[in-house]
């Protein structure tokens, strides 16, 4: 927390009054301090950014598992001449491998299982696999040098999403409403939610501390929304209990929690009454948003068939366009089941299948609406896929941390371009290496906040949400 608040909230009303003996006086002076000092340092949310922003909004299209870049983005026509050889030592350099293939007696290479070809006017490298994406190749930047020390899955998608590989900290989405507040009073400013690919079933679980707040206040973690028609747990009056009824039993708790926070000075307790009024609020406004009746048919065909089905992947890409439209601040989807290590022809087309028609649709319904511009949308997971064979040739890929490729478009990027590039391998990172750090301060270049300047006081230590490592922001990829 801000030292001013730490000072601030380790003096009660009653103590203040009875140290200074100052009486009403005293105690409104505190009480403009306290105001003025909460605008500086921005209560339990900064609410500002640090220079003019690009982008008012992202939607991070988390796709858990890791998805196989030789195979989609990462084309590699030398592959083809080499396909079934070995890996030779000069490549690999003797990094480390995750157990499920260190204890392989060889490496054997395996080509993309995809035809690739130049897409757009920008002349793109983007497979067969991903048909749809190849129709928006101009408005997306391919990074293809992305890079992270993880090689297991929850210390990878841990790292990505909160900076680092430790449970506890708090999650991209959270520093972000942390830093720049809610649009929608109604509506949380973090929003996530979940589903589970055809590509393998079931996926690596997902945690909801990769949602969490951390250390920061707990009302900025984020809210997961389910599919059906009570999109939100608890949210709903017990039966018999009118909207009134619910609105004065709120108001005497509050009461009883100001008082509490009068003895305390704990500012969770008034981070508990600003979450029982979302809650309130709520009541109206998730069923609404929910609610896809009012979305006609063509919006429908332009995101897929699943689009009508509730919890499916394209359903939850069109909800994510409801929220963008509403003014809430960062939207996360996590699609489960890009982890194939084995039946890698079947269950990568399956998981294409499940997610490229309806991601393409989600930029391209943002940019016929006007909202692309001021609308940052990431699609990407922990890490990549290696280019050798796990098991027999072609039958699977083992994970792969040293690059893989994340595509981003809308607020502040320029469109149409392939940032990075891979050795003949698609192995080691050649030019303009991107870690997963620098995406995340990236993010937050977009959306206006500078990751150095953006801290928050905690075991006497300022945390950044890019972690203790340098980072910088890959102006390449900027408008």
């Amino acid at each position: 927390m801000n030292p001013i608040d730490t000072h601030l909230n380790a003096i009660s009303r009653r103590s203040f009054l009875g140290l200074t003996g100052l009486g009403i006086g005293a105690m409104a002076a505190r009480t403009l301090l306290a105001a003025d000092a909460k605008s500086l340092s921005g209560g339990d949310s900064l609410a500002r950014s640090h220079f003019a922003p690009k982008a008012k909004r992202v939607i991070y299209l988390f796709q858990s598992g890791g998805p196989s870049h030789i195979d989609l983005f990462d084309y590699k026509p030398h592959l083809e001449k080499v396909h079934g050889q070995d890996l030779p030592d000069s490549v690999r350099q003797g990094q480390r491998l995750t157990g499920m293939t260190s204890g392989q007696k060889s490496f054997p290479l395996c080509k993309s299982l995809a035809r690739f070809e130049q897409r757009g006017e920008s002349g793109q490298w983007i497979s067969d696999l991903l048909p749809y994406t190849c129709k928006v190749a101009d408005h997306i930047a391919v990074i293809r040098s992305m890079h992270t020390e993880a090689i297991n899955h929850d210390p990878g998608i841990t790292f990505i999403n909160t900076g680092s590989q430790f449970p506890g900290n708090p999650s991209m989405g959270s520093w972000v409403s942390y830093g720049l507040g809610s649009m929608n009073e109604n509506l949380p400013s973090y929003v996530v939610l979940v589903s589970q690919g055809t590509g393998k079933n079931p996926g690596q679980p997902i945690f909801s501390r990769l949602w969490g707040s951390g250390f920061l206040p707990s009302n900025h973690q984020g809210v997961q929304f389910r599919s059906g028609a009570d999109p939100v747990l608890y949210l709903n009056d017990p039966a018999g209990m009118a909207r009134s009824d619910r609105r004065a039993m709120l108001d005497d708790l509050a009461a009883l929690n100001h008082i509490r926070h009068e003895k305390m000075s704990d500012p969770e307790i008034l981070t508990r009454i600003s979450q029982y009024e979302m809650a309130f609020r709520m009541q109206t406004s998730a069923p609404e948003l929910a609610d896809l009746s009012d979305e006609p048919d063509w919006v429908f065909d332009l995101y897929g068939p699943e689009s009508r089905t509730p919890g499916t992947y394209a359903y939850n890409c069109l909800l994510a366009r409801r929220m963008a439209e509403r003014g809430v601040r960062f939207t996360q989807l996590f699609h489960r089941g890009w982890d194939q290590h084995n039946n890698l022809q079947t269950h990568l087309a399956n998981q294409c299948r499940d997610t490229d028609q309806a991601s393409a649709a989600l930029v391209t319904d943002l940019h016929q609406r006007g909202l692309l511009e001021d609308t940052l949308v990431v699609w990407g997971g922990e890490f990549g896929r290696t280019v050798y064979s796990q098991g027999k040739i072609g039958t699977g890929r083992d994970h792969h941390g040293r690059c893989f490729s994340t595509w981003v478009a809308g607020g502040g990027i320029k469109g149409g371009i392939s940032y990075g590039a891979t050795d003949d391998y698609s192995y080691n990172i050649t030019e303009n290496p991107v870690h997963i750090r620098d995406l995340n301060a990236t993010i937050l270049n977009c959306l206006g906040m500078d990751h150095n300047r953006f801290t928050f006081r905690f075991q006497g230590l300022n945390h950044k949400p890019t972690g203790v490592e340098p980072a910088k922001v890959v102006k390449g990829i900027l408008a």
